[in-house]
């Protein structure tokens, strides 16, 4: 019997086999189950390690991303935005990559599938490394800007509060003071702004300083507040005596105007004949809101009155200038009576000096004519100083737009160079 094969039969492939050869067969199964576990361990270790690092790679791009998008918007035009582009569409590339990957072959134990998170991971590691080199080249912008962002819910809780305890602090007896009223309403007017943009970063921490700023404002109304009164009364007891003084002023309008039609042309003085009466009707009603400003005093609003005391000053503004005008055109006149050549002679001078340097820049072809016009113009109004009265008004009136004129000439003169 030794010198034959005993047969088995395979039952999967139909086919004999020498027994002799049956244990050698069979004794190769356990090796082949060895390696097929260990290909299904390393094919989820691939996509174990694909995860991992996915979720690394989203939280360091999320944080740089956050980074970015505060500081761009806390400065507008920033660079920033234009230097991460390339290293966030990496990221993108990279997670589209292991998303395919999870896509074809989540669960399966291939050597494709390996392969295919095996490259995925080593895209995300990539990205990873790029998103540390540019969060480590702008670190101090992008914390800082991450961090103004994160605390801005804070600053616009502690701007609310701030408005909060400035309406608090008004007192009953002061809060219908117009001061107090328009510090109040701006007040108002921001919170709400602030309250309706606060999901907003950079709307809210622009508001959340106007809210703080309108708080202030409205502390320093109410710290005013009691002084009001006091104010109110030193200012009606100086416009008071302002009234008097400028009234007695006023007086020396008609003396002076008479000596301009003694003295002068009558065209020397036309524009002045309505100044007296005009004069007193400005003093008049500062006189007439003085008795409203003592009234609204007296009424307990000293804002209203200190306002009514303001008009006033602005009328005695106006009645001062009415007599000055008449004053000052007596002593005007009276000297270029005196002395007509020299208001003409410093316009004369004035005008070689623009001519000297018409030559120096080598432009008298362009502006000499227009400069010897101005002589003519010159000499025209002094010749007009004729008669028993000349009309030395009209004259200083010429002498000043040609002296103007000149003075526009030099300035282009010296541009041009």
């Amino acid at each position: 019997m030794s010198g034959f094969w005993t047969y088995s039969v395979n039952e999967c492939a139909g086919a004999r086999v020498p027994v002799g050869t049956i244990e050698q067969v069979t004794s190769r199964w356990p090796g082949v189950f060895r390696r097929g576990a260990e290909s299904d361990a390393a094919a989820r270790r691939s996509q174990d390690n694909a995860v991992a690092a996915f979720l690394d790679m989203d939280k360091r791009q999320s944080i740089a991303s956050a980074g970015v998008e505060a500081a761009t918007a806390l400065r507008p035009g920033d660079r920033l935005a234009a230097l991460w582009a390339d290293t966030e569409k990496q990221c993108f590339d990279a997670g589209a990559a292991y998303l395919a990957a999870v896509d074809q072959f989540d669960g399966i134990a291939t050597a494709a599938a390996r392969s295919a998170f095996d490259r995925a991971t080593g895209l995300l590691h990539d990205a990873s490394a790029a998103v540390d080199r540019f969060y480590g080249a702008h670190r101090d912008t992008l914390e800082q800007a991450s961090a103004q962002f994160a605390a801005t819910p804070r600053l616009v809780q502690d701007a609310l509060t701030e408005a909060d305890t400035a309406r608090s602090t008004v007192d009953e007896q002061y809060a219908a003071y117009p001061s107090l009223r328009e510090a109040w309403h701006e007040l108002d007017v921001a919170t709400t702004q602030l309250q309706s943009d606060q999901r907003d970063p950079v709307r809210a921490r622009q508001h959340a300083a106007t809210v703080r700023e309108r708080a202030a404002a409205l502390r320093a109304a109410v710290e005013s507040a009691p002084g009001r009164q006091h104010e109110a009364r030193t200012a009606l007891s100086s416009v008071r005596t302002r009234i008097e003084a400028v009234r007695t002023r006023s007086e020396g309008i008609a003396p002076a105007f008479s000596s301009l039609l003694r003295e002068f042309n009558a065209k020397s003085s036309a524009d002045l004949s309505h100044n007296e009466r005009s004069s007193a009707r400005h003093i008049e009603q500062a006189d007439e809101d003085l008795r409203a400003a003592r009234s609204a005093l007296d009424a307990g609003n000293p804002e209203h009155s200190l306002e009514l005391a303001t008009q006033a000053r602005r009328h005695l503004a106006d009645a001062e200038q009415l007599v000055d005008a008449v004053t000052d055109r007596v002593r005007l006149l009276r000297a270029v009576k005196a002395d007509p050549k020299e208001t003409e002679d410093k316009i004369r001078f004035k005008l070689r000096d623009a001519q000297q340097l018409a030559l120096n820049r080598g432009l008298v072809a362009e502006w000499g004519s227009v400069l010897d016009a101005q002589l003519a113009r010159i000499d025209r109004a002094s010749t007009a100083l004729t008669g028993t009265h000349p009309d030395y008004w009209s004259y200083l009136q010429d002498l000043d737009t040609i002296s103007d004129f000149i003075a526009g000439v030099i300035e282009r003169l010296r541009s041009s160079h």
